[in-house]
């Protein structure tokens, strides 16, 4: 590390301080990144200057942010996400079953609206993918996250994301459905003419254990005008149906199918 020109090091300092990123000083006066960092650290130490992690988060810097795709994150999150927070791992994680892969994209696609800076990455799972954001400054935008599993702890909305949820309902309630709902066709039978005959209508079909998050999607569909029923299943109360012909019209409208 020793062996380049001072000149060299004092212009990539330069460079540093400025902004410039690392991967670019290194690219532009052909040193190794290894170096280019090293130089970083021993000018910081020098100066001291703590280094903190640059950010985007909308909280933390009062910065605009793409609300519609929040609230399909939201959703998102709370249906099938989860946060890792400790002191040296820090990302957003949302599970999207790998049959779904315009979801999957769609997932990566919010995240980036929300947070353009941090980096993401995909992780093939057992049937599934895991979409993955990493900062710590995702506990910002979800203070929902906690120790335990969701439906062992309370799920409110802050003032803000009730807010967002307000004004972007629809959104709120797609990445729900794309995370915990499935449409599909149920059946009963009826007596037509003396002749008991079979009957199919499609159902939007909501499960999830925490009772906290089932209230965020039953009051959503309130304020919306869609009709629900609560179903219990092998004495699981788990489950909200959508299947009054005007609402599933309705779901369908503004939801669309998975892709």
């Amino acid at each position: 590390m020793d062996q380049h020109n001072p000149s060299i090091r004092d212009e990539a300092l330069a460079l540093l301080r400025g902004g410039t990123t690392n991967r670019a000083v290194a690219e532009l006066l052909n040193v190794p990144r290894g170096t280019i960092g090293w130089w970083l650290y021993q000018d910081r130490k020098r100066r001291g200057v703590q280094y903190e992690q640059p950010t985007d988060c909308p909280l933390c810097t009062g910065r605009g942010f793409d609300r519609v795709a929040y609230a399909y994150l939201l959703g998102l999150y709370l249906g099938d996400g989860h946060i890792i927070s400790k002191p040296k791992q820090h990302h957003l994680s949302i599970f999207c079953g790998d049959t779904w892969p315009g979801l999957i994209d769609a997932a990566e696609s919010a995240m980036h609206k929300v947070m353009p800076l941090p980096r993401t990455g995909r992780r093939q799972k057992d049937g599934c993918v895991e979409i993955k954001s990493y900062t710590k400054h995702w506990t910002c935008l979800f203070p929902q996250h906690g120790p335990g599993k969701k439906h062992e702890r309370p799920i409110v909305l802050t003032s803000w994301q009730q807010e967002i949820v307000d004004a972007h309902p629809w959104d709120f309630v797609r990445g729900l459905i794309h995370s915990d709902v499935c449409r599909n066709m149920n059946w009963t039978t009826r007596m037509v003419g003396g002749v008991r005959k079979r009957y199919e209508y499609p159902r939007y079909w909501f499960t999830n254990v925490s009772d906290d998050i089932r209230q965020l999607y039953t009051d959503t569909l309130d304020k919306l005008g869609i009709e629900w029923k609560h179903c219990t299943r092998a004495g699981r109360k788990y489950n909200i149906s959508v299947a009054r012909r005007a609402s599933v019209a309705l779901m369908d409208a503004h939801v669309g199918p998975k892709y």
